[in-house]
Parts: structure tokens; C-alpha cells; sequence
């Protein structure tokens, strides 16, 4: 299937948000994996990595559609 001009400037965009809260959500893991956290937080961090590997996920679909 092809894609409008339209489609695809809006994927691009779409992909460059997610590329954002992927970076965004990767400084808040390290900083949280730098200082001891109590177990409610670590449940905290392990929900953000899930997060995180669902957006690469969508990053490499959306990637993987555009020409």
C-alpha cells in the first residue's frame, strides 16, 4: 500500500515524537538506576522500561512503512 505525501509527513512526525519520549524516558531510567530506590519505585522503573520497549517497537514499525 502507498502512502499519501500527506501519510508520510505525518508518520515522520509521529516517529520523531516517539524517538523523543524514547530519549526522554532512557534519562529518566539511567537517573533512577543511579540512586537506591524502594521497591514501590523499582516497580515504578520497571513499568517505564516496558514503556520504553513498546515505543521501540513502534519506532521500528513506523520506520520499517516509510519509504
Amino acid at each position: 500500500m502507498m502512502l499519501t505525501e500527506e501519510e508520510i509527513t505525518q508518520a515522520r512526525a509521529t516517529l520523531d515524537e516517539l524517538k523523543v519520549e524514547h530519549r526522554d524516558l532512557n534519562l529518566i531510567i539511567e537517573h533512577l538506576a543511579a540512586t537506591p530506590l524502594p521497591d514501590q519505585d523499582q516497580l515504578l522503573v520497571h513499568r517505564l522500561k516496558k514503556r520504553k520497549l513498546m515505543l521501540k517497537d513502534k519506532i521500528y514499525q513506523l520506520e520499517r512503512s516509510l519509504p
